[in-house]
């Protein structure tokens, strides 16, 4: 008995915030550990058919690197990266598109599916999603050649706003296309920060391998401000691959976005425990 009766205070806990995001947009990066371990990937399907049912048009963008890297070494193909970034080649973009927007795409959307979502699968090729350029380095690194590696150019929601409003989840790989029909392999935190900000989503979580933003002491910050992130940043607080998520956390909010987060995706329900209750389990970043 007791233990059904905190089930029912934990409900009870969640109504408000269900309420609130009853109708609204919700962008969730799907990255990390949370992609490889099979339990996690079926209680992040469960998440994502839950948000649904709440009312909410969850958006899930994902990554897969180490997959990619994976079916290379198969291939007897190298990976290389400077700075980060993988060097894409056309061979390797042929590798890119098959493993994002093929194997991953839609083993994540079958398994949404199974537990009763409506999921669809696409890549940024789809409807011109992801209109994108070939990625521009200044500074450090500039005359370095990365290949077939883009950014973001725009973002085209209509897609999506069709299957929202029919009520399917969209599953999109981070593939972009230029006006010519080339591809160009897309960082997926760059991309879900920039469908973020197009849709001027309620929230963009981001799930990693971390608990979060961690301050110098080593302890897990809460909350954040956009300037607050800015000085952390310019301090060295936040390095090496916390980056590019939280340039897309500023980026979306710049463009509109209520909140973001960035949370720990090892954690079993990790979204339903940071968007349904009162501490969260993460970072969340706001305007100011």
């Amino acid at each position: 008995m007791k233990r059904n009766i905190e089930k029912a205070q934990l409900l009870v806990e969640a109504l408000p915030y269900i309420r609130t995001l009853s109708g609204k947009t919700i962008v969730i990066k799907f990255g990390g550990n949370a992609m490889i371990d099979e339990k996690l990937k079926e209680l992040f399907a469960e998440d994502v058919v839950l948000t649904k049912y709440f009312g909410m048009s969850p958006v899930v963008v994902h990554g897969g690197g180490p997959q990619i890297s994976e079916v290379m070494d198969k291939m007897g193909k190298k990976p290389v990266f400077i700075e980060g970034i993988r060097i894409t080649d056309g061979e390797t973009m042929d590798i890119v598109e098959m493993v994002l927007g093929g194997k991953i795409n839609k083993e994540l959307v079958n398994r949404i599916n199974q537990h009763g979502g409506n999921a669809v699968g696409l890549t940024g090729i789809d409807a011109g999603l992801i209109r994108a350029r070939k990625l521009r380095r200044s500074g450090k690194g500039a005359g370095i050649d990365r290949g077939l590696v883009g950014e973001v150019e725009s973002i085209s929601p209509n897609i999506i706003r069709s299957l929202e409003q029919n009520r399917f989840i969209p599953v999109i790989a981070p593939i972009g296309v230029d006006n010519k029909g080339k591809t160009y392999n897309i960082n997926a935190d760059t991309a879900a920060g920039a469908i973020a900000a197009t849709l001027k989503a309620e929230k963009l979580i981001f799930l990693t391998d971390v608990k979060g933003i961690l301050g110098k002491d080593g302890r897990l910050i809460s909350t954040l401000t956009r300037k607050q992130v800015l000085t952390l940043i310019k301090s060295g607080v936040i390095t090496s691959g916390m980056l590019p998520k939280v340039r897309a956390c500023i980026e979306a909010l710049d463009g509109g976005v209520k909140k973001t987060h960035i949370i720990d995706g090892r954690i079993n329900h990790s979204i339903l425990l940071e968007i349904f209750t009162k501490k969260g389990i993460g970072t969340e970043i706001v305007a100011g």
